[in-house]
């Protein structure tokens, strides 16, 4: 295999790199990296893939366990310097880590082959993030992802309505329209026997291009005991307890704005996974509908029974969007 460096000169890559990047920005050389450790990789490095240069800007960022902001090294935004796209570089990472929904202890762990197949899967599809596969110089699948240029869904959430009446009167509807387009998402991936195994609000872009929201990141996996899909429907009713809250509606936020809501609450009125959020809304927001409030208590402390699977999450939706039709217009 031709090295990385016989591919181009330093002064053919100096070159490409001042068509891409504002004269301040030049480097003084053209630092070509091997592939393998991505530690190894940084800021104005450059690594070659399939013979196309990429010049690396910074690390991606995301949070989890209420870390936000983590650097993710093994995730790196790159400018491909043939035809100047921004393009996400995702290396091999191995995590593994524990999650526990009421009495479910899901085992999870990172699978880049499992996101691998799934690119393949959504390939063309204007719902999930597109890219390819390539192997770094030790054969390991290192993902070419596109840029998606957007917001997620929690920003847009916090960005609508005065307040709660107003956004849920007048915005939440049509919210409520997109969050069922992209649980249709999550039911295609099942279909084909595929989960996306990391559901998070920040995981769902609005892109620009195209004003449809698109999955990212789907190189989790976990094993699933009872319930195959049961750790992305727990991720989907997080979200859909998120929107419809505009927000995350805490027992800390209620007891600083307004106390006397907190006696309205029973302990079986939190969320199954974060015993601080409520998952009850009707009790803090009386106008949200019982049929949409009946979905949201699938995923309290309370819940008798928990969905198995993404249709009957959807069928539930159709009705609560029929609902709100009626009162929202």
């Amino acid at each position: 295999m031709m090295r990385a460096s016989e591919c181009y000169s330093e002064k053919e890559l100096l070159n490409l790199i001042r068509r891409r990047l504002p004269r301040d920005r030049w480097p003084n050389r053209a630092r070509v990296k091997d592939t393998t450790d991505f530690f190894r990789v940084d800021y104005d490095d450059i690594v070659v893939l399939n013979s196309v240069p990429y010049l690396i800007r910074n690390n991606e960022r995301e949070g989890r366990f209420g870390l936000d902001d983590e650097p993710k090294f093994w995730v790196k935004r790159a400018i491909n310097l043939l035809t100047g796209e921004t393009n996400v570089l995702k290396w091999v990472f191995k995590e593994q880590f524990s999650a526990q929904i009421g009495k479910l202890v899901f085992e999870c762990v990172r699978s880049p082959q499992k996101e691998a197949r799934i690119l393949e899967l959504v390939r063309g599809r204007d719902d999930f993030m597109q890219g390819t596969t390539v192997p770094d110089s030790a054969g390991n699948p290192l993902r070419i992802l596109s840029y998606i240029h957007g917001m997620t869904m929690s920003q847009i959430t916090l960005s609508l309505g005065r307040d709660h009446e107003d956004f849920f009167h007048h915005f939440y509807p049509a919210l409520l329209d997109e969050f069922i387009g992209i649980v249709k998402a999550i039911q295609f991936l099942h279909e084909n026997g595929e989960k996306h195994g990391d559901i998070r609000r920040d995981h769902v872009i609005k892109d620009d291009k195209t004003s449809r929201y698109r999955w990212i990141d789907f190189d989790v996996t976990y094993r699933h005991g009872e319930n195959r899909f049961g750790y992305d429907l727990f991720g989907l009713g997080n979200i859909l307890m998120y929107i419809t809250g505009r927000g995350d509606v805490t027992t800390h936020q209620l007891l600083r704005e307004n106390p006397g809501t907190l006696d309205r609450l029973s302990g079986e009125d939190v969320n199954i996974v974060f015993h601080n959020r409520v998952a009850n809304l009707r009790k803090i927001y009386p106008y949200i509908p019982e049929t949409l409030n009946r979905i949201l208590m699938h995923f309290s402390v309370g819940a008798p029974i928990y969905y198995d699977e993404t249709g009957e999450l959807i069928e539930d939706l159709g009705e609560a969007r029929e609902e709100l039709k009626r009162l929202c217009g």
